[in-house]
């Protein structure tokens, strides 16, 4: 596997961008080649801190940053030499399979759009990020990559997640949920309500309406909404988390004794274990699905850690072939469609 890493994007490039990808190298089987692209002396100052080097590190040069406050649109005008514009090129000049990349989401979807352009029959990308539920991840798309969706787009964001659900998740036949506002098939908006007829109509596990809470409950494998709601979904999740652990940091300090319980607990293991069921960065980042090419989009805050899992889950989605997956089923399912 060939992947082109945009090492200047997210809060703490390119060290952790660089470490990642340095330990993926080391630990990971069957990688060909990783380009580390953006700034050589950035990058060379990095990778200084490692000693030798696996040939499989390359370095491409690029010398503009999109940075997070950028317009995607603008910037990819204004900044053609930036890291995540040559990270794309590179997949576009088959010279690598995949990207990844933690900077400006807008601009790596942007990018992948304008470069690499979508699957065959498929009108719009999605955004799937895969969240915790009390029986174990689940598919959530569109998480931001397109805020207004028609309900055929909707039918291929369900088609796609499936597919990422069971291929990459290994969750056999995937239960495929509706996003909407009651479990009835009447009730929801207008696109919601033409998209559950199309999805009554395929072979995917189409289990109806859900509504928010059954996604954390686990009655759900994939949950289909529009970018802007499952962005509001995601950054809501995120927000909740977060709170809940400051006010158990809060509450075990509040006394002696409860300072020696969480001291116990420590010990045993048990924060460990939560900590892993619940850290978004295991799965190093979410995958742009229905562009040509596996872009994976980490979060702005990755570590060196989600880096690795990253190159991980896009090596994974080669391997297992999913873009390919993807155009069958679309053609399969939209075969008379203009």
């Amino acid at each position: 596997m060939r992947i082109a890493i945009d090492a200047m994007g997210g809060d703490f490039a390119p060290r952790e961008i660089v470490k990642g990808a340095v330990e993926a190298a080391r630990g990971l089987a069957g990688i060909e080649k990783l380009f580390l692209v953006g700034d050589e002396t950035a990058i060379k100052a990095e990778l200084a801190l490692y000693g030798k080097i696996p040939a499989c590190i390359e370095i491409r040069h690029a010398s503009e940053v999109v940075e997070m406050g950028d317009s995607p649109a603008l910037s990819l005008r204004r900044k053609r030499d930036s890291s995540i514009m040559r990270s794309v090129e590179l997949v576009k000049d088959g010279l690598a399979d995949a990207i990844f990349s933690a900077g400006s989401t807008g601009a790596a979807v942007a990018a992948s759009m304008l470069r690499l352009r979508t699957i065959e029959k498929v009108d719009r990308p999605a955004i799937a990020a895969i969240m915790p539920s009390i029986k174990g991840p689940f598919v959530l798309l569109d998480a931001g990559a397109t805020p207004d969706c028609t309900p055929k787009m909707l039918a291929e964001f369900a088609i796609m997640g499936s597919i990422y659900a069971e291929n990459i998740l290994n969750i056999v036949s995937p239960r495929v949920g509706l996003m909407s506002i009651g479990e009835e098939d009447s009730k929801g908006s207008k696109s919601t309500k033409e998209a559950f007829q199309i999805l009554e109509k395929t072979r995917l596990n189409f289990i109806g309406n859900v509504e928010s809470h059954d996604m954390f409950e686990g009655a759900v494998d994939v949950v289909v909404c529009d970018g802007f709601v499952g962005n509001v979904v995601l950054k809501t999740s995120e927000g909740a988390a977060h709170a809940i652990i400051q006010w158990i940091k809060e509450s075990f300090s509040a006394s002696l004794v409860r300072k020696i319980g969480a001291g116990i607990l420590k010990a045993s293991g048990a924060f460990a274990e939560l900590k892993k069921k619940t850290d978004p960065e295991a799965y190093g980042g979410a995958p742009l699905l229905g562009v040509k090419g596996v872009c994976i989009i980490g979060h702005g805050s990755s570590s060196s850690f989600a880096v690795y899992n990253a190159i991980r889950a896009a090596g994974t989605a080669i391997e297992q072939k999913v873009n390919q997956l993807i155009e069958e089923k679309i053609n399969e399912v939209f075969k008379d469609s203009e």
